[in-house]
Order: C-alpha cells, then structure tokens, then sequence
C-alpha cells in the first residue's frame, strides 16, 4: 500500500499520536477498514458492476460512502443515474456480498490492531467501537477474530443512530462508556469517520488505507500510517 507523502509518518506525527493515546481516558474504533481490511472487498464489488456496465469507479467518489453506510451517497444510484437504467439490486448486492465474503475468507486484523488492544485491554483502558456498518457485520467479526470481549461498548448503525459523519454514534459510545467526548480518543479510516469525531468534540487519529488514502484528512488530530505506529 503507498500513502502519498502529505501522510507520511513523520517522527512529530507518531509522537503527537502516541500522546493522545497515552491521554486517552478511552478509546473509540471504528471498524472497516481500521480493524480490518474490508473496504478493498466491498470496493472491489462495486468496482466489478460499474465496470459491466462499461463505467469506472474512482476512488475519490466511492470515498463518498465510507464510513456512512450509502446514507449520503448511494454507489446503486449513482450507476442508475449515469447509465439511465434500473437494476434488480437485490440481485445485484446478493452476488456481491458472495463476492465479498469470497474475498475476505483468509481476512484478519490489520498489522497492529490485535497487540494494540490487547495491551489496552491489559491496561485497563475502556474501549468501544462505533461503526455506520450492521450490528451482524460488526458483531460477527468481532467475535469471529476473538477481540469482543475487549469491548465494553459496540455501537452501529442499528441502534436507531444517524451514521458518520453525523457524530451520534462516537457520542453514544461515549456516553456508554461513561466517559466526556473530549476523553475518548477515536481511530479513524475514513474522511466521514474522522469528520464526525472532529464533530464529537473527540481527538482523532486518522490512519488511511488503500482505499481511504486519497480523502481528505485535514480535521484529523494527527494522521499515522499503521496502528503499528501506536505500538
């Protein structure tokens, strides 16, 4: 994965980032893409419809949806509206959540994420995730890696909350975790993530992916490469 130089893990940015951490009276994860690597998946699906019907799919304009679950942009009506059809989606997102669960068979935590909580965990450090994803997607992975027991709080798109980059879901966390935003430290990938955590009053950072690199990061606390960085 290449991050462009604007991102490059400068010695003041890790220890700007490990000072946050060290202050962090909590800490608030998101999940795709930060835990693990599933927005490639989800990217790659949509990639291979748009390409069917003979029409690319940047980068930049699918990072319109990341982190807030299709709510303020919609890769489906996007495609209806550039090629003037409709489509059975139902269909459509079938054959491509067998795509995705295809690809991210062998997937697991992302270089860093399973020893960082682990030693928060061991630190006693409360910890939360908050995601614009299904409790189902979350909740399974979660339990599929072995990591839910870590968290005190899980909160997603289901409990009735506005998705990211509305805050609703960093401040619930919170607030379950018993903790003022301004105490809890949120991990990001994405622009909406990060935006609505900025929006929280809480300190970010931001760590892009290989989807995620080309968004825009300027309301992150600090910017880091890897969790590893954190370690």
């Amino acid at each position: 994965m290449t991050i462009p130089d604007h991102f490059a893990d400068s010695r003041e940015a890790v220890l700007k980032a490990r000072e946050l951490l060290r202050r962090a009276h909590a800490v608030i994860f998101d999940f795709d893409g930060l835990l693990v690597d599933t927005e490639y998946a989800i990217y790659s699906s949509w990639e291979r419809v748009f390409a069917s019907c003979g029409h690319p799919l940047p980068l930049d304009l699918f990072n319109q949806c990341l982190g807030s679950g299709y709510t303020h942009w919609n890769p489906g009506e996007h495609l209806e509206k550039l090629t003037g059809r409709t489509f059975d989606w139902e269909t459509v997102n079938s054959r491509r959540q067998e795509e995705i669960v295809r690809d991210l068979e062998h997937a697991g935590l992302l270089p860093g994420a399973g020893e960082l909580i682990r030693n928060l965990g061991e630190a006693g450090t409360p910890m939360g995730v908050a995601s614009s994803s299904s409790h189902r997607w979350v909740d399974g992975w979660l339990n599929r890696l072995g990591i839910m027991p870590y968290f005190q709080t899980v909160v997603c798109r289901d409990d009735g909350l506005p998705v990211k980059p509305d805050p609703a879901l960093f401040l619930k966390a919170a607030e379950n975790l018993g903790k003022s935003p301004s105490g809890c430290l949120v991990l990001e990938d994405s622009q909406n993530g990060t935006t609505a955590a900025h929006r929280a009053g809480m300190p970010v950072i931001s760590v892009p992916n290989r989807v995620t690199e080309q968004a825009d990061f300027s309301l992150a606390t600090s910017i880091i490469r890897s969790l590893t960085e954190l370690l």
